[in-house]
């Protein structure tokens, strides 16, 4: 008897995964398939956390307005099965399904037959658990912690201290500060190997600064391009080609909720620009005291 090896099995649920189309323009990968909705429902409780509160409350609404629309026929179903409700009258029992399911009970309306007590329990049952899940995903939107941090629109390739830098320029739109605040930044772009395989290739850009002990105001994020530097001897050109871009990560702790807040911005080659200084927004009264306009915070200017 001669042994077959078996064709390797594979994962039923792999089989049913949609088939996505991965596109990268100006360095940004815009995945094609992964927004269909479907993909959205097999995880509602993410899209109920993400969703905007515009969405949020029209979704709740829809869902309430829905149940009590199904149990009402239920309800009618039954017959004259509520007292005090007109026979047949689909308002009288969605009301009654209202008044049930948020526990009201005015006692204008009350069932009457067996049939009726039943639907009445479980329509019960599940406004308990209705009620518990909406006070859940509502307390989990409010107590997300958020950074309200601006980035520049663009970011400048400029000489700084006689070395050509990679900055850009960040501002806390809060009052308060981003206690032991880290910035982080990685440059991404295409490279092919020497086996001339296609890679998506991550590099880190230390910073002249990465940390601050309080972000308040602004903070000038700055990259030395020397010859350690993944940005030494490129140009603007070969950033297009490439379609590099530059990620920026910025962490710390939010001292009014003491929790860990960040945030995040993307720049593309086209988003770099090069010898231009950025305009200053930090002007003297003539008191002598010192205010930021943020009206030219993304404001640059030529070299002359």
């Amino acid at each position: 008897m001669k042994f077959r090896p078996q064709k390797p099995l594979r994962d039923q649920r792999q089989r049913r995964l949609p088939r996505v189309n991965i596109k990268i323009r100006d360095g940004k990968f815009q995945i094609m398939g992964m927004n269909t909705w479907y993909s959205y429902w097999r995880d509602p409780y993410h899209l109920l956390l993400t969703l905007p509160w515009s969405g949020f409350l029209v979704l709740i609404a829809a869902i309430y307005l829905a149940t009590n629309a199904i149990f009402a026929l239920l309800y009618l179903a039954g017959g004259d099965c509520v007292e005090k409700a007109r026979p047949g009258s689909f308002l009288d029992m969605f009301f009654f399904s209202v008044q049930t399911l948020a526990s009201i009970g005015y006692g204008a309306m009350y069932p009457k037959t067996t049939y009726c007590n039943i639907i009445v329990t479980i329509e019960a049952m599940a406004g308990l658990v209705a009620i518990a899940v909406m006070t859940g995903l509502a307390f989990a939107r409010f107590s997300r912690p958020t950074a309200r941090v601006m980035f520049s629109r663009v970011a400048i390739i400029t000489p700084h201290e006689g070395m050509p830098t990679l900055i850009f320029r960040t501002a806390n739109q809060r009052g308060n500060q981003i206690l032991e605040a880290q910035m982080q930044a990685y440059l991404i772009r295409d490279e092919v190997t020497k086996e001339q395989e296609f890679i998506r290739r991550i590099y880190d850009l230390h910073l002249i600064r990465n940390n601050s002990p309080s972000f308040t105001l602004t903070w000038l994020g700055m990259h030395a391009i020397d010859e350690s530097s993944p940005l030494y001897g490129i140009s603007a050109e070969s950033l297009i080609e490439t379609n590099t871009m530059i990620t920026v990560l910025l962490t710390g702790i939010d001292e009014t909720i003491a929790q860990s807040v960040h945030a995040r911005h993307d720049y593309t080659a086209r988003e770099i620009l090069w010898n231009y200084r950025f305009v200053d927004v930090i002007y003297r009264t003539a008191e002598g005291h010192r205010y930021i306009d943020y009206n030219f915070f993304h404001d640059v200017s030529p070299l002359d």
